[in-house]
């Protein structure tokens, strides 16, 4: 998978923006759907994605066939002009940067002028797509952002009502509610909206990731929307995930635990979670991911040595960017993350520290009396697993841009679930299904 080849049907197509290290590309792809352009601004981003597939498109707009290089254009998206694609694109895909409305950051909001929601609504006009996946940070369903996250939404059901520019977004807002109160006289110019808040653990990812995703399907297809909200529905659990590790199946998977670490594992279990059935599936954790699923279903990462940590490569087992760091250290408000959970939030970089508190708690202790266990910076490759990236997936860049992508990007598998209900979605209100 190291390149975006074309599957048996390549009829339905997308576009992405802001599309990163290429994270929601693959999920959108995987689906069904042919790229026609994507648009990144992030050099290392850009070579990432030029190393799996992309061409620069150039100056010349153009469609690629069915097989070709998928066109990249690097740069400020709001010099991107896309009215070529008008009316050729089923699904415009992004997740426009997310700082103004991050908990990490100095939350700005509407007025950061790093907020580039109105660029996907721009997006929407030029190319008119019969759906939007796009995807954004739990920020945005904080209280004092609560009304502009309502007006996004607002603007993106109806992008063709145009904001004066000499208007703030509150007068907009109610031009907009006005307007929504009288049917469209033009359907296929407006959007109806599903917003999913999600765990990226309640979708397979071995991640803690709080995200909002927010889908629009144009309202001239009159797509099912309910059995949309349907297929989007959770599929793992945390409680699941504790009934493996009470009944044993998770400890058959990983056999080679400690002894000390099972216990002090099955100790730390909580006592007041409901472990009725839920038809659920178990959260995935770190150490899953480390010994491998789904693409890379049986490639465990081999273990870095204690020597090791010299910020040389080895490829012990062939794998890129499975290196040791040094001087990983604990520190207040930084916790570790634990083998036998799903992972903390991969970030994109706090403060200049790459990868935020990407360290780690090992299976190892100090000494064979103490109770304390070693800890070191997990490796890119590792990150990208927690991702939920192939293997095969390349990524540019020193160190921290690599981490600084991964951070920034959807992981793969949770865009797929959103992706693949999509293209459902698509078919059975064109009859496709």
């Amino acid at each position: 998978m190291s390149e975006l080849q074309e599957g048996p049907d390549a009829s339905r197509t997308a576009v992405e923006l802001f599309a990163g290290a290429g994270g929601l590309a693959m999920a959108v792809h995987g689906a069904g759907f042919r790229p026609l352009l994507f648009n990144e601004f992030a050099k290392r981003a850009c070579q990432s994605l030029q190393a799996n597939g992309a061409k620069p498109r150039g100056d010349r707009e153009w469609i690629p066939e069915p097989g070709e290089p998928w066109p990249l254009v690097e740069g400020d998206v709001q010099d991107l002009d896309m009215r070529y694609l008008h009316r050729r694109v089923d699904v415009l895909a992004g997740g426009p940067p997310c700082q103004p409305f991050s908990l990490g950051g100095v939350a700005k909001g509407d007025e950061d002028r790093r907020n580039m929601f109105p660029q996907m609504f721009r997006a929407m006009r030029e190319i008119q797509p019969k759906a939007v996946i796009c995807e954004n940070v739990k920020g945005l369903l904080r209280p004092s952002f609560r009304p502009y996250l309502e007006y996004i939404l607002r603007e993106m059901e109806m992008p063709f009502e145009l904001r004066d520019p000499a208007a703030g977004w509150k007068e907009h807002d109610a031009v907009l509610r006005a307007v929504r109160e009288v049917p469209a006289s033009d359907p296929s110019k407006r959007y109806n909206l599903v917003v999913t808040q999600v765990n990226a653990a309640d979708y397979g990812v071995p991640q803690i990731r709080h995200r909002i995703i927010i889908v629009a399907f144009r309202a001239d297809l009159a797509v099912d929307l309910d059995q949309f909200k349907r297929d989007v529905r959770p599929q793992y659990s945390e409680a699941a995930l504790v009934r493996s590790m009470l009944d044993g199946s998770y400890w058959e998977r990983h056999p080679t635990v400690p002894k000390h670490v099972r216990e002090l594992v099955m100790a730390r279990l909580p006592k007041d979670m409901p472990l009725m059935d839920d038809g659920l599936k178990p959260w995935r954790t770190f150490r899953d991911a480390i010994a491998g699923i789904d693409e890379n279903e049986g490639k465990p990462l081999p273990k870095i040595a204690w020597d090791r940590l010299d910020r040389q490569e080895y490829r012990a087992g062939g794998f890129t960017d499975h290196i040791g760091w040094p001087d990983a250290r604990i520190y207040k408000g930084h916790t570790p993350n634990e083998l036998d959970r799903p992972a903390k939030t991969v970030k994109a970089g706090v403060h200049g520290v790459p990868g935020g508190e990407s360290v780690m708690l090992t299976d190892d202790l100090e000494s064979s009396k103490s109770k304390i266990y070693r800890h070191r910076y997990m490796t890119v490759r590792e990150t990208a697993r927690v991702m939920t990236f192939p293997d095969d997936w390349k990524l540019e860049g020193p160190r921290g841009e690599k981490m600084r992508q991964l951070g920034n990007a959807v992981p793969v598998k949770l865009g797929a679930v959103f992706a693949d209900a999509v293209a459902k979605a698509l078919d059975q209100a064109e009859g496709r299904s």
